[in-house]
């Protein structure tokens, strides 16, 4: 057995298939298979079980996975601290954020960051999905209820939805009172799958749940914001999106018994366990946390302290 089997065994189970195992490898079907086989012949035990359309790993073959995945890891931080000795912090982060998140609180932070660490690539993604991390995101922020299982997920605080509308439309059409008062609103808000919005309310541990048909949809927040100040209808956006115009006045609260929730109340940082994080990745995690009220910001470099 040497690093090549390992690091093709490796390559196999995460990728789940031989197929994209192979174009990952750059090599083909067949010979993925090939190998694989002479490294089952070499330990004596089968190490994958093959289906028409995935691999699972057996026992040993995970455990032998765990050894092979630990060793990339240390290559890669052996490789990295030799490429950044007597450099300044150097590498690629891969990010993905909420479009909303992203664009009216995340932006400010990741641009702060990328002048305190010139060197850093820092790869953003803006959108809103459901999967959590693939290959080119080392760190992914979403909003759900419960982070799954298979990532590390640090939380960056609970997200509030408000339900809201401007100062004129207040006067033309009054608020709604009650959550079912919703169902005769135009209502202004984004994720919405088909025609219907599925908004849940919470009184302590008493869920209440309505369907709503929005008049004003967009995955873009900035637009939301907009259509809400023009008097377009009531909106139900987290509370970052108005948060000045509801201080200034412009923008009225109602509802505020409930606690509201669409794709889930929970703000999360996640990241896969088993990944290499480089000291570029490691470094914006600990900044995003600390941003968030989460960590300590790591220091930052002597030529952003001297600017």
């Amino acid at each position: 057995m040497d690093l090549q089997s390992l690091t093709l065994l490796v390559e196999i189970i995460d990728s789940g298939n031989l197929s994209q195992a192979a174009r990952k490898l750059k090599m083909t079907r067949a010979n993925v298979s090939y190998h694989l086989t002479q490294l089952e012949k070499s330990v004596g035990v089968q190490l994958i079980r093959r289906s028409t359309r995935r691999v699972e790993p057996t026992e040993v073959g995970l455990r032998l996975y765990e050894h092979g995945r630990a060793i990339q890891n240390e290559m890669l931080a052996a490789r990295e601290t030799v490429t950044s000795l007597g450099q300044g912090l150097l590498g690629r982060v891969g990010i993905s954020v909420p479009s909303g998140y992203g664009q009216m609180v995340m932006s400010a932070w990741l641009i702060e960051f990328k002048r305190m660490y010139p060197g850093i690539v820092l790869d953003v993604l803006f959108e809103n999905r459901t999967d959590h991390l693939r290959d080119e995101v080392d760190i992914a922020i979403r909003v759900m209820a419960e982070p799954p299982l298979s990532v590390i997920a640090r939380s960056l605080g609970p997200m509030h939805y408000v339900a809201c509308a401007s100062r004129a439309y207040v006067a033309q059409h009054g608020l709604p009172e009650t959550l079912y008062d919703l169902r005769n609103s135009p209502v202004i808000t984004a994720g919405v799958i088909g025609r219907q919005l599925r908004l849940s309310a919470y009184q302590g541990e008493e869920r209440q749940e309505v369907m709503l048909e929005p008049t004003l949809i967009s995955e873009h927040f900035p637009f939301l914001h907009q259509g809400i100040l023009a008097g377009l209808g009531v909106g139900l956006v987290p509370d970052y999106v108005v948060q000045a115009e509801v201080a200034s006045g412009e923008v009225l609260l109602t509802l505020q018994e409930y606690r509201l929730s669409i794709f889930g109340n929970h703000l999360y940082l996640m990241y896969l366990p088993d990944r290499h994080q480089t000291r570029a990745v490691r470094t914006c995690i600990d900044y995003l946390l600390a941003k968030a009220g989460h960590g300590t910001a790591p220091a930052p470099p002597e030529s952003a302290q001297a600017q």
